[in-house]
């Protein structure tokens, strides 16, 4: 189910699928790099402006799920207009930057994006460019990235499944006269 927040900018409502906290696990797999299948952590928050601010994690997983290493983390902000074209730019811990646009499908809570323009400082690894796919199915988060350099033609590299994390203390704070030893409640 899908929650819209009173305080919500009213041009953030078409994606107000993408807020919350998402955790879960994909896979890497790009010519150069060793194939790996990773953890993810993604927030999607807003504070009342007309975009959403998002923050991934990445990290290496191990035959048994643990962590690694981090992989690659980045940061940005999300809007939409009337017309429902997306805008993104995001902010890569190896030192590239990206200014993404697409469009909400119509219909369904889907966005296609493609990037811009990139910029990288010049340790950052090559890159020139990608695509993206993000949608929202039966409650959980599922992306997609394809990216190319100038050597390696675009091609998936990335794609996670993500789940919705709720901290209880969200379900909390709308309950009302909650007994003060917490024990009294289920008798």
């Amino acid at each position: 189910m899908i929650e819209i927040p009173s305080d919500l900018h009213p041009e953030l409502v078409p994606i107000a699928f993408l807020l919350g906290n998402w955790e879960g696990a994909g896979v890497f797999d790009f010519p150069g790099d060793e194939k790996c299948n990773f953890g993810q952590e993604v927030t999607f928050t807003h504070d009342g402006r007309p975009f959403l601010e998002y923050v991934s994690k990445t990290w290496v997983l191990d035959g048994e799920g643990k962590k690694v290493r981090p992989l690659e983390n980045e940061a940005g902000f999300w809007r939409i207009d009337k017309d429902r074209k997306v805008e993104v730019t995001t902010t890569r811990d190896e030192g590239v930057v990206e200014i993404w646009y697409g469009e909400l499908a119509e219909g369904k809570p889907q966005i296609d994006l493609i990037t811009d323009a990139v910029a990288r400082i010049p340790s950052a690894p090559h890159y020139s460019g990608g695509k993206r796919l993000y949608g929202y199915v039966n409650s959980d988060l599922m992306w997609v990235a394809e990216k190319t350099t100038p050597t390696v033609p675009l091609r998936p590299y990335m794609s996670a499944h993500l789940k919705k994390v709720v901290d209880p203390r969200e379900w909390a704070k709308d309950l009302k006269d909650l007994p003060d030893d917490g024990i009294a409640f289920f008798r």
